[in-house]
């Protein structure tokens, strides 16, 4: 075996930052505190990373300026989907110093405050590390949803106190770049009209009321006022502004809605999560989180893993399955019958307010970084310069939601393939994105309130949850504390109040039917 390198070291240099001494990570003040494994040359002498494939991001741009974009795209996705099923050790780089010799814990442990260990690991973390695997949580099929034992407990506020923990189930992971893209336009949207209110006023004077539409979603609305000429200045009151924050920026990730795009979103869960921290949140050559390894994911390596996430499949449904001869065993004629009664009876009790079937997108292309500034960093949380690095909105890797989904690509029992992982598209060639949600932040009401507010959006807030794969992705809310699609329902207050009530007020057979709708709704993997 050669090039091996050992004790703390990074991932693009030999150079080894403590050269092979075993690195000793006390608690201040005490000779007794327990560290993580920390000489890895034994370890390297014997082992391989399980993950060896990392992501030149400056090979990708270059692809992309000689013209070659399907090849970027195709080689990020691979190298994203190496990542993501891969089984990691110490040698990549994953898990952290979380005491007694630990490098994984479904624990916070704020109580670990000596040098090196969790509470002052760099970045802050919420949880964890508790998996080293991104598949431990997203089960089948594809990157699916996972079970409430998996569920993440984090102590944001690093309290120590067990009523201040929370609690998150993992989210499956098909169709998330239409999602982005939705947001992206959204946003485009709402600023859109905020700007163009500024200007009324700026001309006319006086102050202007508009309405904040975007895609059929209404998010309140906003006052401009004008201050002063030459310059004009103008005040812009968003006390009316709502499920949306007032910079207008729709954040379509996470159960409370506050993170904006893939990359940020799978950054944090890396770091979390796994304990594989990404250089470009700690900065190059740093050992943030004592493990004896730095640099654990290249640039090019969230370049990678954002392009595979974004290139998930969509959701289908057991009507289409059936109607291409792919459900085993078939729809009976009762079973499509109680589908549809059950639409009905979903739009009936307003659940479509919110959980809306579907939105349309004017451009279908996914571009990782993305075109809008709002959706990709101006500068990477460690500093660096994105442009400088190879993450270049001028040379981004990009793909059509509509036409270049790799899976779930299927051919029937006549020969015929079908693409099932790309979306549909209408006449316009709009992608038609069957989210069954609206992007937007709603109170549920005071019974799923958490015990502190995390993010500063408000204790009983959550973004909306897309409903499609409802049907294969139990357990149900954003703890995993339902097992059952009307406990899901019954837990619903807040706005979605009157939707509930009706919901109770149906006859067994027509909530049975609504719930058969909701079934229908499933995450779809071809057989081997």
């Amino acid at each position: 075996m050669t090039d091996r390198r050992v004790s703390v070291f990074t991932r693009s240099s030999s150079k080894l930052i403590r050269f092979g001494v075993p690195l000793v990570v006390l608690a201040a003040g005490s000779f007794g505190a327990w560290a993580i494994v920390t000489n890895l040359g034994p370890v390297n002498a014997v082992h391989d990373p399980a993950f060896s494939a990392h992501t030149d991001a400056c090979a990708l741009t270059t692809l992309v300026q000689n013209g070659h974009n399907d090849m970027a795209f195709d080689q990020a996705f691979e190298n994203g989907d190496t990542f993501f099923s891969a089984f990691l050790n110490a040698l990549d780089g994953v898990g952290a110093n979380v005491g007694q010799g630990k490098r994984f814990t479904r624990t916070p442990r704020a109580d670990l405050a000596g040098v090196g260990e969790w509470a002052n690991h760099v970045p802050a973390r919420a949880t964890g590390p508790n998996s080293e695997s991104c598949a431990n949580c997203h089960l089948p099929p594809h990157d699916g949803g996972g079970p409430s034992g998996s569920n993440a407990v984090r102590d944001p506020q690093h309290s120590g106190i067990l009523s201040h923990f929370i609690e998150r189930n993992t989210p499956h992971l098909h169709g998330p770049g239409a999602i982005q893209r939705l947001a992206e336009e959204m946003t485009e949207t709402l600023q859109a009209r905020r700007q163009a209110a500024i200007a009324l006023v700026c001309a006319n004077g006086g102050s202007v009321t508009v309405q904040l539409n975007a895609k059929g979603v209404n998010f309140g609305s906003l006052t401009v006022t004008r201050t002063g000429t030459n310059p004009c200045t103008t005040n812009v009151n968003t006390s009316n502004v709502v499920g949306v924050s007032s910079d207008l920026v729709v954040r379509p990730f996470q159960w409370k809605g506050t993170v904006a795009f893939i990359r940020d979103f799978n950054r944090g869960a890396a770091h979390n999560e796994l304990g594989m921290q990404a250089v470009e949140i700690t900065g190059d050559g740093v050992d943030g989180d004592f493990d004896g390894v730095a640099d654990e994911l290249s640039i090019g390596d969230m370049t990678a893993l954002a392009v595979y996430v974004a290139g998930q499949p969509r959701p289908v449904t057991k009507v289409e399955l059936n109607s291409l001869g792919l459900l085993t065993p078939p729809l009976t004629n009762a079973e499509i019958l109680s589908i549809a009664r059950g639409a009905n009876r979903f739009n009936q009790v307003g659940c479509n307010g919110c959980h809306i079937p579907s939105l349309k997108l004017n451009n279908n292309t996914f571009s990782e970084p993305s075109q809008n500034p709002n959706y990709r960093d101006a500068t990477f949380p460690a500093g660096q310069n994105p442009v400088a690095r190879c993450v270049d909105p001028a040379f981004p890797v990009t793909f059509d939601l509509t036409k270049d989904i790799p899976e779930n690509i299927v051919t029937l029992a006549n020969g015929s393939t079908v693409h099932l992982g790309n979306f549909e598209a209408d006449s316009a060639g709009r992608a038609i994105v069957r989210l069954f949600g609206d992007l937007k932040r709603h109170d549920m009401g005071p019974g799923l309130a958490e015990t502190i507010d995390e993010e500063g959006t408000g204790a009983s807030v959550f973004l909306t949850e897309n409903l499609w794969g409802v049907g294969t992705t139990a357990p149900y809310m954003h703890d995993g504390r339902d097992s059952t699609l009307v406990e899901a329902i019954i837990e619903h207050g807040g706005e979605a109040t009157a939707s509930r009530n009706a919901f109770l007020a149906l006859t067994v057979g027509q909530q049975s039917d609504l719930v058969a709708f909701l079934n229908n709704l499933v995450l779809f993997e071809p057989a081997p």
